[in-house]
């Protein structure tokens, strides 16, 4: 049957530093009743807790309380409880206990190869292949399961998008004219590259803040470095000054919340109204990065060329070498005969009484013709045409968009009065966040003819240290999230004093230091997670539980989702048999419908139009234009690229019914899936293809109930509508495309 969706829904709005949290309405009803009613439903889910919400600073100094903030302190890899002997479900199954929950039982076979391929890859699995594993009956053959994910390409396509989502990635610059950025779409590849390869994390983020300052083999940390560029651009600001200060906080903002879960933007204007975070933190912060230099849409400062490795450099630099003896050759021969045009000139002059010298390049071709000869000119004419051709010539070469600095040193950086770059207060050298109880950075020596200052690496360093009590505590704690549903820490960009607390503290630090003890393998992680009873449970729980932990945060259940926008789009591309696996390259341009194209400032502008079989790759390649998205990803809450997002909402409303019935591009896929059902079942009965159909959409056998019912589907609407056989096929997988079991795993 079809999706139904209720005509409004209504989302939580993450919280920051100083920020109340709001209820974003999607309809025009903001009655008092209306209101009242959801926050009544909500309150119970723990999203909104007053406890948690500490009241605004009156002055700022950083106390022993403030200190003593569990995400301050060291982290504490404590024992596990006794129980379990999985350690994950040893503190999850304590914490059960002390509400006096039982967890619920595990999960059928389909169920959990549903979870895990969509957890790892982003795809469903095929049919065959939840028959293969249902009949598995090797002990290992879940782990065997969760090796061959972790080995597929496909692990860094799912996992680069939840990284892509923190970073604000996108290919455009954002304003009415939301131009293209130059090559951005190779850190998405970098990213893809770097999870399928398992970097460590703390490498992970040393290259990206500071690739273009470390050793390396190849020119991946360099590429890395085009996390800077990501954000939005003004590429005609009213006050140039305010921009260059706006583009640094959004390096500081995003640097602050995703790596360090700490809202340190809030710190721009004055000081932090709720964690321990100083106007002098912020920039302190903030002079790490002070010589950046601006982004200005392509050129030597934001573009640097790369190579594959060592010896493709090598072949580029000879070829180069080449061209420009080449072009030395040419334009010494074009001098010889110039030079010879200047002698015969001068000549003819002093034999007429003259003075006057020909320059070169001041005589008409008729001079020359006359000075040369017909034969020699015609050998000097050629010997021009071939020094013009070769001074065209380049040889081709990749580029990345990256970070570089200016020349001259690092600039002063003061602490800005309201934010005011024309108020400018007491200087400040670079620095850590106080409360964290950091030592005073050491600074390196500016070289004079070295491209960076070194501040970025002394920074990344500090973030990346095994000591530093934050990122490791972040980074498991969204493994948990993109693996559960919802972080042990609830609000993952947050972990100051107005996020949420955590659900199992000691559990998220046993984590942490485990990360940190595996090398920061995030692959590793996901191995140990998987393997758990928590991981494995059954979505369906009994009424205690659901009276005491309606979210299910206390895990004893798994919590049900729907899919991701990406994952709709790429499961339909799946299920009709179209997917194209291609990896990596430019973004790709999907058709997009007029009534969306009208809505830009110049319609159309900016997006192309691929070739069918490009357009039929996975979402992720999809082109990341700001401001035009294609309206499946719209629909289903594709995330903001304007700031980072660390988690997708999901709404209920009325334009995902409706797409899902009507847009083009379903009807589309529904015909699709008919052609497939045809050339998979070309003499089969309408029994066999409507059973296919039902496998390939729900990842099961359906019942002999189901199959009747499509059939008899199908056979109305021949029998009262009057369509033909093949219409009707095509109206009956329309349906099982917008089955909700097709877009939710259990």
């Amino acid at each position: 049957m079809p999706a139904v969706m209720p005509s409004c829904s209504i989302r939580p709005v993450p919280t920051g530093g100083g920020h109340d949290v709001g209820i974003q309405p999607r309809g025009r009803s903001s009655r008092a009743s209306t209101l009242a009613l959801v926050l009544a439903w909500i309150l119970p889910l723990g999203w909104i807790s007053a406890e948690d919400s500490p009241p605004p600073r009156k002055e700022f100094a950083i106390t022993e309380k403030d200190r003593a903030h569990w995400a301050f302190q060291p982290v504490r890899a404590e024992a596990p409880p006794r129980g379990p002997a999985h350690p994950v479900d040893a503190f999850i199954e304590a914490e059960l206990q002390r509400h006096g929950l039982r967890p619920a039982s595990r999960a059928s076979r389909r169920s959990l190869i549903r979870r895990a391929c969509y957890d790892l890859t982003g795809l469903p699995p095929s049919p065959e292949e939840v028959e293969a594993f249902d009949k598995d009956s090797r002990p290992d053959a879940w782990e065997r399961l969760i090796e061959r994910l972790l080995a597929s390409p496909h692990y860094g396509e799912k996992w680069g998008r939840h990284w892509l989502d923190l970073v604000r990635f996108a290919e455009s610059n954002s304003y009415e004219r939301d131009g293209t950025k130059p090559n951005a779409w190779r850190y998405r590849d970098y990213v893809i590259r770097s999870l399928n390869a398992d970097l460590p994390y703390d490498r992970f983020i040393r290259e990206q803040l500071a690739g273009d300052e470390l050793p390396r083999q190849n020119d991946d940390p360099l590429i890395a470095t085009g996390f800077y560029r990501l954000g939005v651009w003004d590429d005609e600001p009213v006050d140039r000054e305010v921009a260059r200060y706006d583009a640094l906080d959004d390096i500081v903002t995003t640097t602050g919340q995703v790596f360090l879960g700490l809202t340190v933007d809030c710190a721009r204007c004055h000081n932090h109204k709720i964690d321990p975070i100083g106007q002098r933190d912020y920039y302190r912060l903030l002079s790490f990065f002070h010589n950046i230099a601006p982004y200005k849409n392509g050129g030597p400062s934001d573009e640097a060329e790369i190579f594959a490795g060592i010896a493709d450099k090598q072949t580029y630099q000879e070829r180069v070498a080449a061209l420009e003896r080449q072009r030395s050759e040419a334009a010494g021969r074009v001098k010889e005969f110039e030079s010879r045009i200047e002698m015969e000139l001068a000549r003819e002059a002093a034999s007429r009484g003259g003075a006057a010298k020909a320059e070169a390049g001041s005589y008409t071709d008729d001079a020359a013709r006359r000075a040369l000869g017909e034969e020699a000119f015609l050998r000097y004419a050629e010997s021009r045409t071939n020094l013009a051709a070769l001074q065209a010539r380049s040889i081709p070469v990749e580029r990345a968009l990256v970070v570089t600095e200016a020349e001259g040193g690092p600039p002063e950086t003061h602490v800005l009065l309201r934010g005011n770059p024309n108020l400018k207060g007491d200087r400040v050298e670079p620095g850590f966040i106080e409360v964290l109880g950091s030592p005073e950075p050491s600074l390196p020596k500016v070289e004079s003819k070295s491209p960076t200052c070194g501040r970025r690496s002394v920074l990344a360093n500090w973030i990346a240290s095994p000591g530093n009590p934050l990122t490791a505590r972040v980074m498991v704690n969204r493994i948990w999230q993109h693996h559960f549903g919802r972080g042990i820490v609830g609000s993952p960009n947050n972990f100051g004093l107005g996020g949420e607390k955590p659900t199992h503290p000691a559990l998220l630090d046993w984590l942490a230091s485990e990360f940190i003890h595996r090398g920061w393998s995030l692959k590793s992680m996901h191995r140990l997670l998987m393997t758990s009873e928590a991981y494995q449970r059954s979505s369906r729980g009994d009424p205690e539980q659901a009276r005491v932990d309606p979210s299910s945060g206390l895990l004893g259940r798994f919590p049900m989702r729907r899919l991701t926008a990406e994952e709709i789009r790429d499961t339909l591309l799946v299920v009709t048999g179209t997917l194209n696996p291609k990896m990596f390259g430019p973004g790709v341009y999907v058709e997009i419908p007029q009534e969306v194209l009208a809505g830009q400032s110049i319609p159309g502008n900016g997006w192309g139009n691929s070739p069918p079989e490009e357009q039929a790759r996975r979402s992720l390649y999809i082109f990341s234009k700001r401001s035009l998205i294609p309206p499946i990803l719209e629909n289903f809450d594709v995330a903001e690229t304007d700031r980072s997002s660390p988690a997708r909402f999901t709404t209920v409303q009325p334009t995902q019914a409706l797409g899902l019935l009507n847009s083009e591009f379903l009807q589309r896929e529904a015909g699709l899936l008919a052609e497939r059902l045809r050339r998979e079942c070309p003499k089969g009965t309408a029994d066999l293809r409507v059973a296919r159909a039902l496998s390939l959409a729900t990842a099961r056998t359906p019942s002999r109930h189901e199959v009747e019912r499509g059939v008899g589907l199908m056979a109305s609407l021949q029998s009262r509508e009057g369509v033909s056989a093949d219409e009707a096929l095509r109206y009956f997988c329309l349906v099982v495309l917008n089955l909700n079991e097709l877009i939710y795993v259990d």
